[in-house]
């Protein structure tokens, strides 16, 4: 078994390479989307695609079985400023592996492949199917959410994202609102019209200071930021509008129409929601997935960042090789170990599972 898993993290090395070196900005994916296909046909695993979406299932597919879904995303942000070494570049030095997308996700569309050939004509309790889906950095509607009809009833999900291989049992979701307090013009010298800015000043000195009475255990509060404000057009005219952007960082115990309802009535501003859809996730400590990663030594512990979770509405886990700190930073890397210790971390996980 040994010699198998070495030859799989050799694989998955040699496909991350190829990863790296082709751009794949979200709704760019094109390229490695072809690459993944090649991937698996190479191994006579057929494949399915649907966009820049490429998904694959185990041969003799039983719906009297429950369906776990391996799940991450080969899009990437696009780089900052600050790298000293070429995003696309795939350098190798030593054991690290830096470049664009190494650490998110690349790493765990790799290890979760290798995982998913692992199992592919083994006998399981369990149907799998490995998507590796396309613009995750930016929620789109064309990545794993236009293809989840498709895919049938799914049971459980594991979603690849840089946790370190521990248990992600929970995440915050996100509600973003754009805010627009109307008043009426004048004349800054006079006592006239009707100061659009004063009023978003008392909306964001709400949102600034409201705590939402529920705190989750593993996630904190819920998390409003005002990120943006636009206001007026010249000095001497008082604004009849002012344009604000609130960041809302959702827990489990609201949905995100629940927070909305609550802004729209504290404040005076009309706000409208971009969307509602990546609401908080999470699992049940008493899940049998979540009980065998803690009896391998896995910590479990909620997450702050977004991830396609938030379109999945059914049991699922973030666990994936790497360091979140990484995520979007110059010269963003992944340890060769790092890869090779994640795919023999997801085979044990898997192995001889039930639910």
């Amino acid at each position: 078994m040994s010699e198998v898993i070495e030859q799989l993290g050799d694989d998955a090395i040699a496909l991350l390479i190829q990863l790296i070196k082709t751009q794949s900005f979200s709704r760019e994916e094109s390229g490695t989307a072809a690459i993944l296909e090649e991937f698996l046909t190479r191994y006579d695993i057929p494949t399915q695609r649907r966009g820049n979406n490429v998904w694959a299932a185990q041969p003799n597919f039983d719906p009297q079985k429950p369906t776990i879904l391996l799940n991450s995303h080969h899009d990437t942000v696009k780089p900052g400023a600050g790298w000293t070494y070429p995003p696309f570049g795939a350098t190798r030095e030593g054991d690290k592996l830096i470049g664009l997308g190494s650490n998110d996700a690349g790493a765990s569309v790799v290890s979760l492949l290798a995982t998913f050939r692992y199992f592919y004509n083994r006998p399981t309790a369990f149907n799998l199917i490995c998507a590796i889906t396309a613009e995750e950095e930016i929620s789109g509607a064309n990545g794993i959410k236009s293809i989840l009809p498709e895919l049938g009833k799914i049971d459980f999900g594991i979603v690849g994202e840089p946790t370190g291989m521990n248990a992600a049992v929970a995440e915050k979701g996100l509600l973003v609102l754009d805010g627009v307090a109307r008043g009426r013009t004048g004349h800054a010298a006079r006592n006239e019209g009707e100061n659009a800015l004063y009023k978003a000043l008392d909306d964001i000195n709400w949102l600034c200071n409201y705590q939402f009475p529920k705190v989750s255990e593993l996630l904190g509060p819920v998390k409003m930021t005002v990120t943006q404000i636009s206001a007026g057009t010249q000095h001497n005219v008082v604004p009849d509008e002012c344009r604000y952007v609130v960041d809302i960082r959702t827990i489990e115990y609201y949905s995100n129409e629940e927070i909305l309802d609550t802004v729209r009535a504290h404040v005076r501003a009309e706000i409208t929601p971009r969307s509602t859809h990546l609401q908080s996730s999470g699992i049940l400590l008493t899940h049998p997935i979540v009980r065998k990663a803690v009896a391998m030594g896995k910590t479990t512990y909620g997450s702050p960042t977004l991830s396609d979770q938030a379109m999945m509405r059914f049991d699922t886990l973030k666990m994936g090789p790497g360091d979140s700190a990484r995520s979007h930073a110059p010269d963003e890397y992944i340890l060769l170990s790092e890869i090779r210790d994640g795919i023999a971390e997801y085979i044990k996980l898997l192995t001889d599972f039930t639910f």
